[in-house]
């Protein structure tokens, strides 16, 4: 297992995520102040995938570059806010998600059982 590839992975990925909620927000900013130009980045954002964060970003500096800096400061602040609590709460969320894993399949497991019993011994009536 290459922790640190799956690190860099995950990076990239919370990276493009950051850059969804910052796109997000950018096009609600803006559908309060430029309606227009909040319509032209959601066109360009159903045309462009912000699935890859950076590519998409490179994108929209070619088309509109003071909308990619706005993004680009807004994703920096979510990061910045986000960023104290991440740890902790993708442990505990970790935990949790495995728990309730862990107890669906342990009560899949003993229903499998039960039925498994009562269809092997069947029982008379008298």
């Amino acid at each position: 297992m290459d922790v640190k590839h799956i690190a860099k992975q995950t990076t990239k990925t919370l990276m493009s995520y950051l850059t969804y909620q910052a796109v997000r927000t950018v096009i609600g900013q803006l559908a309060e102040t430029d309606p227009p130009r909040s319509l032209w980045l959601h066109q360009f954002t159903s045309q462009e995938s912000v699935q890859d964060g950076e590519r998409y970003l490179e994108a929209l500096f070619r088309e509109q570059p003071d909308l990619g800096f706005r993004i680009l400061t807004v994703r920096e602040h979510l990061a910045e806010m986000v960023a104290d609590y991440l740890p902790e709460m993708l442990r505990a969320g970790i935990q949790q998600a495995n728990l309730q894993q862990r107890c669906q399949q342990l009560e899949r497991m003993t229903q499998v059982s039960e039925a498994n019993v009562e269809s092997s011994n069947p029982e008379t009536p008298e």
